[in-house]
């Protein structure tokens, strides 16, 4: 089966549906799978349930899905850097479930390990163990989480070959390699594509048997979240 489609829009055909469950990968700005993103505004499906570490920044990234209120629910660990998701909440607009961010990239991590729930000291006595099981081991207190599996995942890779092999580089090795094995459908925007066998084994980071569909994407935009520098001498 071939997995490498000319754009984003034909790589995520038949896939999106209104009301589905997203996983977004990145940090910040940094690993966003954008392309894909704004191929998913483009289609107008709404009604989505979003786990992402955060949500984009006013008018990058999820930021996107937010202005045209595609979004009903996000599962995330850090908000602050995104004015109109704090206004949507506020105006009870948009549904959050809010975890430790330990505990986000655990509960994705154990979806695509097929591994229902675990337990966490995290969160013990705070809102976040709020209606959720608990229980006691070695005199230690501990929340049970479950696992997060989505109907479809969007990652964003350095580096990959048409089979689905996948390299991260530096940063954006952050949510994209958990995501990208907790979903039904995987699909990967690539910067750099080559054939198989052009990558070390050794260097791969998500097995090709995961990513159902690649595109290229060679001239990725590499957004700066704060920018912080000297102030001119006088």
């Amino acid at each position: 089966m071939r997995k490498v489609h000319a754009d984003a829009t034909a790589a995520l055909a038949g896939v999106l549906k209104d009301d589905m469950t997203v996983m977004a990968g990145g940090f910040g700005l940094c690993g966003v799978p954008d392309v894909l993103i704004g191929a998913i505004r483009d289609s107008g499906v709404k009604g989505l349930t979003v786990i992402s570490n955060n949500a984009g920044i006013d008018g990058a990234g999820l930021g996107l899905l937010l202005e045209t209120r595609q979004i009903r629910k996000m599962i995330s660990s850090y908000v602050g850097e995104n004015k109109l998701f704090a206004q949507q909440y506020l105006a009870g607009e948009l549904e959050i479930e809010f975890n430790p961010q330990g505990t986000l990239a655990e509960r994705i991590r154990a979806g695509g390990a097929g591994i229902p729930a675990f337990y966490t000291k995290t969160g013990y006595g705070t809102l976040i163990a709020e209606g959720k099981e608990t229980r006691e081991f070695g005199g230690e207190h501990y929340v049970m989480e479950t696992g997060l599996v989505a109907d479809l995942a969007v990652v964003h890779a350095w580096k990959g070959d048409s089979e689905g092999n996948l390299v991260y580089r530096k940063t954006a090795r952050n949510f994209n390699p958990m995501m990208a094995t907790a979903a039904r459908v995987t699909v990967a925007q690539v910067e750099n594509l080559v054939e198989p066998g052009e990558i070390d084994p050794d260097t791969i980071m998500t097995a090709g048997i995961f990513v159902k569909r690649i595109i290229h994407t060679p001239q990725a935009e590499k957004r700066i979240e704060q920018r912080t520098v000297r102030k001119r001498a006088a």
